[in-house]
């Protein structure tokens, strides 16, 4: 008697995602010993455990390891928020940035930026609140959307329609932002849009990761009434789940995990829609196995992206964000077809 496909798949998702995070750890590794000159990976390995080594430790741990870190904690959060949304609306079109989360992150910040830049083009307040604009845009943001979409936001095409024409409102008010700040905050603005993981300290790493420790946690807890949100209202309130509330929470927790992982790399789009599809396919649809693949997936993505626009473009600075745009595109465009064809 063979093995149901689902039994199977649940059975191989221990090592499918010991696989994934393996390939994550290789992804990293290359993304900090690759630069102007190339750091053997035992010399990487050697610095991240203490050693020291003359030329190769400032490298590695002042101007390469930053912006892996950076990329790995972005990449997995946006990841994780598509997960949540995919699921508690289930709608595979569902991601933070189709649904204006991430445009909403983008407006506040420029906002921030604008608003608290001083004559000499410098903030005057510490970087350290442009996660909270951003959660407050995020939030802000999805809550337009799912208000306008009201019972129909359970359809795709509905949901999408709703996303896109906020989005779109928020983007032509983040450029009319930007055109009326300061010179600082329109360049600032602009990298932060294209989304780059370059020019990251460890303050801002340590505040990403200070705020992105706690929301993960919450996630873990809350995931387990995730299955439940696959039913409708009725079976839902059977078996004690208030449904419509346990999705406003889950919004929220979402726009909050996409501001804050946004907050310092910028809008970067798509690995909130591809993450968990790929998550999905590859683990099966056990809840905290396929969180934490697709954050991991989520990862590598971001960490690929941008060693592949080093290796492509170097020494020319080009934002990570760029990949994950090119191919996301047309994964959106398949998913749009697909479920079109479904309904």
């Amino acid at each position: 008697m063979t093995m149901p496909a689902r039994a199977l798949a649940s059975s191989r998702a221990p090592f499918v995602l010991v696989a994934i995070v393996l390939l994550f750890v290789l992804l990293a590794s290359t993304g900090v010993a690759f630069g102007s000159t190339w750091i053997p990976l035992s010399q990487v390995w050697d610095v991240l455990l203490g050693a020291e080594i003359r030329g190769k430790t400032v490298i590695i741990l002042q101007f390469r390891l930053p912006r892996v870190v950076i990329a790995a904690l972005a990449g997995g959060g946006f990841a994780v928020a598509g997960y949540l949304l995919q699921r508690v609306t289930r709608n595979d079109l569902a991601s933070p940035g189709i649904l204006g989360v991430v445009d909403g992150a983008a407006l506040a910040v420029v906002c921030f930026l604008a608003a608290l830049s001083n004559e000499s083009n410098a903030l005057v307040t510490s970087i350290a609140y442009q996660p909270v604009a951003a959660a407050a845009g995020s939030i802000l943001a999805i809550f337009i959307v799912f208000a306008f979409a009201g019972s129909q936001a359970a359809s795709a095409i509905r949901l999408l329609l709703f996303g896109t024409a906020v989005a779109a409102v928020l983007k032509s008010l983040t450029v009319i932002a930007m055109l009326v700040g300061p010179v600082y905050q329109a360049g600032q603005a602009a990298r932060w849009i294209a989304g780059a993981v370059n020019e990251i300290n460890w303050n801002e790493i340590r505040i990403t990761a200070m705020g992105m420790l706690p929301l993960m946690l919450i996630v873990l807890i809350v995931a387990r009434k995730l299955p439940p949100a696959d039913l409708d209202e009725t079976s839902a309130r059977s078996i004690g789940l208030n449904l419509p509330t346990f999705r406003v929470h889950i919004f929220v927790l979402a726009a909050a995990i996409t501001a804050l992982s946004a907050a310092f790399v910028g809008g970067i789009g798509f690995i909130g829609l591809m993450a968990p599809h790929l998550a999905r396919r590859l683990i099966g649809r056990t809840v905290h196995l396929g969180l934490v693949g697709s954050f991991f997936i989520g990862a590598s993505m971001l960490v690929g992206a941008d060693l592949i626009v080093r290796l492509l473009f170097s020494p020319t600075e080009v934002p990570a964000g760029t990949v994950p745009a090119i191919i996301g595109a047309p994964y959106f465009l398949y998913l749009l077809m697909r479920n079109q064809r479904h309904d």
